[in-house]
């Protein structure tokens, strides 16, 4: 028998990718990602119903910033505390607004990036409302409708 949690997903996910082509993913069931315009931004749909709002930058890129072509070995936790300070000027641009609509923010951090995000849950069993939202998030952050 199938999960109804992964029957809502399958459909939403395809009403999502009819609406917005712009999506693609990363593994063939898992989350919806679509750029939002080119500043850096990503905007993902889990099938968990989170709605996400990103921005990062890749952890060889801030050594790389922070090196300035040097060999240094740098510690993990200096190299993410630069990336948070890199990041900063394109998210407090988003955040107040982000917070004010009901997003969390977090700060996710691996050996590869380190990303600041926002998370609001969606309905998945109500399409329309994650495509509102998706058009808000398009709008706001990405510059399109």
């Amino acid at each position: 028998m199938t999960d109804p949690m992964s029957l809502a997903w399958a459909r939403l996910r395809s009403a999502l990718t009819d609406a917005f082509p712009q999506f693609y993913t990363i593994d063939p069931d898992g989350s919806l990602v679509m750029d939002l315009g080119c500043d850096g931004w990503l905007l993902e749909i889990r099938p968990d119903g989170m709605v996400v709002c990103q921005y990062g930058i890749a952890m060889d890129d801030v050594m790389a910033l922070m090196s300035e072509g040097t060999a240094e070995d740098l510690g993990t936790d200096e190299v993410a505390k630069q990336a948070k300070y890199y990041l900063q000027p394109a998210v407090s641009k988003f955040r107040p607004l982000l917070l004010q609509s009901g997003f969390i923010e977090t700060t996710e951090m691996t050996d590869e990036f380190v990303a600041i995000t926002f998370t609001r849950a969606a309905d998945v069993e109500n399409p329309a409302t994650v495509q509102d939202l998706i058009r808000w998030c398009r709008r706001q952050i990405g510059g399109v409708g």
